[in-house]
């Protein structure tokens, strides 16, 4: 990978997810844009851009000495890698994109294969969350720099940074939409119908209302992240070369207005003035309301919204009246656009001011179904005169490459060498204590209360589960309880992030396998863990039936899947205020979940358990050899219902 000596100042990176907020960035001076294709991409419902549109843009963008990175941040399933070494070709040849952010292991050897010579960077669907991970991957071919986490405080992002080499960069978030689920920890939306977010297809049933007793609310609706005049402490942390603006669904004046922000106060923070200046722009962005989150530790703010509705956007109004009518408190723009309603109401409308009208004018709205006692209206995008005009100018500088110059290179994809499977079926429950029979055929989530209730004998013979999420404070708890066990003569450990092997000193004599929360989905992921270390792989709870079929044809090291059990929809870092832990609570369609607290982490659980048990025969003769139960203790008062848990196996994975 590509090294470079690191920016005095970071860098702001700007999202882009249509030519106009493309161009805005440009307008507002990023020094870097971020975008998407129109496939692979973990943002599917922006609009995203082709090879030539984006050709263009980053001929303008690399003119005016603006990088451009290219989001190829989803899962890719076995039938699609020849399709993405192609499109990686076409970016090298036509566009030659500064680097490549990318969540699956499989994008590293297609980069290097199809010729990519930008960097690589690993989105924070990756999951690199711990100290010893930056080390690892700063030891390692696999990036160039790492996008760090939302949920880190500054103590975390210093802890992170001083365990980064001088060759890896770190990225932050500073402002934009935040999830209740920890990035690339989160199946909630796959769950309940295939679409996943992994995939950037998420359906956002986090902003949804649900019911426990008589409390209906939105306990999981987040705000938006943002860091503001707090941005100032991480000007300090030379290895932070990226700050980071999330927002490839928003328009153009939310690009423009952000990153000019930020802006402001990367140069100019120790001005009043300039911080004014840029809490009024951020205040004009169009938004959802801000959360510095937990940035601070001694001051953390609850992201999630208490219970009152999502809203992005500035309220101007509320629509009421026969005709529908709204009285904007300020003056709307043509071509400014209204939503109608909170996001999570199923009538919410989207409308065009067609003409201008001034503040405490009559707005009449046509909209399908009048809202009952009257609805918020609230401006989400915006077009000013003379942000268009530096719109129109840039564009007509952009020029589409011809026909032979967005060709594509012949890619020939190098796959692993298959591994024939051998062995008889094992059957492995995973619980959080010990039974009195735990062995060979027992796996157990590392915890101190695990091991206090198991001889060295007993430690010796389970597979050990380590956290799908290990935090800066964790990490040395949890190595401690990885050398105890060693210690006592455990030999069986399964890794829920890749990164994880930085725990072990040395892998001889260790039987490691990736677990389900590493988001295994095609050989060449399957390959590069076998480099890693790994013997084998439970391979991504989110498949349908043709992708594991496919999937276990090619793979290069031994495979298990979970077939049944409690399967999280999520892990959050947060606790919600109007929910209470272990307690039953539904969804307007009558999807029941549940929550837990789990070590540092709150783990939401499905109503009912997913159940591949009627396909087991069927994935034993495709090959997989390790079939896993995830079994949580129910609490009292849960009934699970009782209903088929085949997940995406019919379904196929979207």
């Amino acid at each position: 990978m590509n090294s470079e000596k690191k920016q005095i100042s970071p860098a702001i990176l700007a999202p882009a997810g249509s030519q106009a907020s493309f161009l805005a960035a440009l307008a507002a001076g990023a020094d870097a844009v971020y975008a998407g294709l129109k496939l692979f991409s973990a943002r599917m419902e922006a609009a995203n851009f082709t090879i030539d549109e984006l050709a263009g843009l980053t001929a303008l963008a690399h003119g005016q000495g603006t990088k451009v990175f290219v989001a190829l941040n989803t899962l890719v399933k076995p039938d699609e890698l020849t399709m993405v070494a192609g499109l990686v070709g076409q970016l090298q040849a036509a566009v030659g994109p500064d680097a490549l952010i990318v969540q699956d292991l499989a994008l590293i050897p297609i980069a290097r294969q199809a010729g990519f010579n930008g960097q690589i960077h690993l989105s924070t669907l990756a999951n690199v969350t711990f100290p010893a991970a930056v080390q690892w991957l700063g030891r390692s071919p696999v990036a160039d720099c790492v996008v760090l986490p939302r949920e880190l405080s500054i103590d975390e992002i210093r802890l992170m940074a001083a365990a980064c080499p001088a060759n890896l960069g770190l990225e932050i978030f500073v402002h934009g939409a935040l999830c209740y689920g920890v990035s690339g920890r989160c199946y909630w939306s796959s769950f309940m119908g295939g679409k996943s977010g992994l995939r950037g297809r998420c359906v956002q049933p986090c902003r949804r209302r649900y019911r426990q007793g008589q409390d209906v609310s939105s306990p999981f609706a987040c705000m938006d992240l943002g860091l503001d005049v707090l941005v100032k402490v991480l000007a300090d942390i030379p290895q932070i070369t990226g700050w980071k603006i999330e927002g490839r669904k928003k328009g153009p004046h939310y690009v423009y207005y952000t990153v000019a922000a930020y802006k402001l106060l990367r140069d100019n923070g120790k001005d009043p003035q300039a911080k004014k200046d840029a809490l009024a722009l951020l205040e004009r962005a169009l938004g959802r309301q801000t959360t510095h989150y937990g940035f601070l530790p001694q001051r953390p703010q609850s992201p999630v919204q208490s219970g009152r509705p999502s809203a992005s956007g500035l309220m101007i109004g509320t629509a009421k009246g026969t005709p529908v009518q709204v009285r904007p408190r300020e003056q709307l723009l043509a071509g400014d656009l209204l939503r109608v309603g909170f996001e999570d109401d199923d009538w919410h409308t989207l409308v065009r001011v067609k003409r201008s009208v001034p503040s405490g004018g009559r707005l009449t709205l046509k909209v399908d179904k009048a809202p009952s006692g009257g609805a918020p209206v609230f401006l989400i995008d915006r077009r000013e005169e003379a942000l268009a005009r530096m719109i129109a100018d840039l564009e007509k500088r952009v020029n589409l490459p011809g026909p032979e110059e967005g060709k594509a290179p012949d890619v020939r994809l190098r796959l692993p060498r298959v591994l024939a499977s051998k062995g008889r079926p094992l059957e492995l429950a995973v619980y959080r204590q010990p039974g009195k029979a735990a062995g060979e055929q027992t796996g157990l989530w590392l915890s101190r209360e695990a091991l206090a209730l198991m001889n060295d004998r007993g430690q010796s013979r389970v597979w050990w589960w380590l956290p799908p999420v290990i935090w800066p404070a964790d990490q040395a708890d949890l190595k401690s309880l990885i050398d105890a066990v060693l210690g006592a003569g455990a030999r069986r450990f399964v890794l829920n992030a890749p990164w994880q092997v930085a725990l072990f000193e040395q892998n001889k004599g260790l039987w490691l396998w990736a677990g389900p929360f590493c988001n295994i989905t095609n050989p060449l992921a399957l390959d590069q863990l076998r480099q890693m270390g790994c013997s084998g792989a439970i391979v991504s709870a989110e498949l349908g039936k043709a992708d594991l079929k496919e999937l276990a044809r090619s793979s290069p090291i031994g495979l298990g899947i979970v077939i049944y059990g409690d399967h999280p929809l999520c892990l959050s870092r947060i606790q919600p205020d109007r929910l209470a832990m272990e307690k039953a609570f539904t969804s307007p369609k009558g999807e029941g979940a549940w929550m837990r607290v789990n070590g540092a982490d709150v783990w939401v659980y499905p109503g009912w358990r997913l159940d591949l048990r009627p396909f087991k025969s069927e994935l034993s003769a495709m090959g997989y050899r390790l079939f896993i139960s995830l079994l949580e203790p129910l609490p009292p008062g849960i009934n699970l219902l009782k209903r088929p848990g085949p997940w995406n196996w019919d379904l196929g994975l979207k």
